[in-house]
């Protein structure tokens, strides 16, 4: 489930108060400055910063490929 437009606006990462990249192919809200993703259950992302998890390499440059991601945050 995509998450709502207006919710991707307003998100930012918890923990550094930046913006997320928003992966809609992976259902993930990534953090390229800490390389963290966020998991999203539903369509309700935890953003909780103990619940962030690694991201490998491989996954990092599937999340920032061209046109991967929306970037929350930005108005």
């Amino acid at each position: 489930m995509a998450l709502d437009p207006f919710l991707i606006s307003v998100l930012q990462d918890p923990t550094d108060q930046d913006v997320l990249y928003y992966v809609e192919s992976a259902h993930v809200l990534y953090n390229p400055r800490r390389k963290v993703a966020y998991a999203i259950n539903g369509a309700i992302p935890v953003l909780l910063p103990d619940e962030a998890r690694e991201v490998s390499e491989a996954e990092q440059a599937q999340f920032t490929a061209a046109g991967a991601y929306v970037v929350t945050g930005s108005k």
